[in-house]
């Protein structure tokens, strides 16, 4: 949604492909909100947003995907502690 910014047309097609359930999000927050705070703590300094934490608490627990993000954030952001995320990001470094 963030990407799409002011685009208002491309976001109600966004939300109506996850309202007839062309689209959905497996990610189920309540599940996750330690890991999810814990994360948001580790970087309140730059700060992290729950979007955000979501994305790196998926990328912690799908290993064999890449997160796919402008936000030059996730260039200092970690999973499992200290190992990198795969990004697809203009300023990342091929791993």
């Amino acid at each position: 949604m963030y990407l799409l910014g002011a685009q208002t047309k491309a976001q109600d097609t966004l939300l109506g492909l996850l309202e007839n359930g062309a689209l959905e999000v497996a990610f189920q927050i309540p599940q996750h909100v330690d890991a999810l705070r814990q994360l948001m703590h580790k970087y309140r300094d730059t700060p992290m947003s729950l979007a955000d934490a979501c994305l790196v608490r998926m990328a912690e627990i799908h290993e064999r995907h890449a997160v796919m993000t402008l936000d030059a954030d996730f260039l200092v952001y970690r999973k499992n502690g200290r190992a990198l995320i795969d990004l697809i990001h203009p300023d990342a470094q091929p791993s």
